[in-house]
């Protein structure tokens, strides 16, 4: 999504308009995006206003390099990965035996079929991940991170993230398969 610079030119000086332009123009990517490491709507709604006020607070701190909303996303993130820390342990359970299934979990199953889902249900699944589970995967999963990229996020072991990541995907093709047989 381009941006007009004279809005960051304007949030920069502080303009109410220029902060209610860029608010409008990526509330509903950034809303998205805080949904799916938020266990309800209020909550992401929460995380998004706190993280927007950050942006607005550091908008003279981007240099220009890289996408904007790139540079916006990494703060919502971050601050969605700290609200978790300060509001709640997150539950993560280590099982070093299950690690090595990982690898295996990891390819395409093609035995496995599941039905075409909406991204709201998608993300309404996701939603119901347990904490750990939601933000490893949420992190590997669209944001590409690596498993020690999260460990170091999270500060949690590699083989926590990977453990994390392999019972969320179980996880959600249990709902995923329990979602099928419902609309058979």
């Amino acid at each position: 999504m381009l941006i007009d610079d004279s809005i960051i030119e304007g949030c920069v000086k502080g303009k109410r308009s220029a902060q209610s332009a860029l608010y409008r123009k990526f509330a509903p990517v950034m809303m998205a995006l805080c949904l799916r490491y938020a266990k309800d709507y209020d909550e992401a709604e929460d995380i998004m206003q706190e993280a927007f006020l950050k942006i607005l607070q550091k908008i003279g701190t981007y240099r220009q390099e890289g996408s904007f909303e790139g540079w916006m996303k990494r703060i919502m993130i971050n601050h969605a990965l700290n609200y978790y820390r300060k509001n709640s342990k997150l539950p993560f359970h280590e099982n070093i035996s299950e690690i090595n299934e990982l690898e295996i979990s990891d390819r395409d199953d093609s035995s496995s079929y599941h039905a075409p889902i909406a991204a709201e249900k998608l993300i309404a699944l996701i939603q119901t991940l347990p904490p750990g589970y939601r933000m490893v995967f949420n992190l590997y999963v669209f944001e590409g991170f690596s498993h020690k990229e999260i460990a170091d996020s999270l500060k949690v072991s590699e083989n926590t993230s990977k453990t994390q990541l392999l019972k969320a995907r179980r996880m959600l093709q249990k709902k995923l398969a329990d979602l099928n047989i419902k609309n058979e």
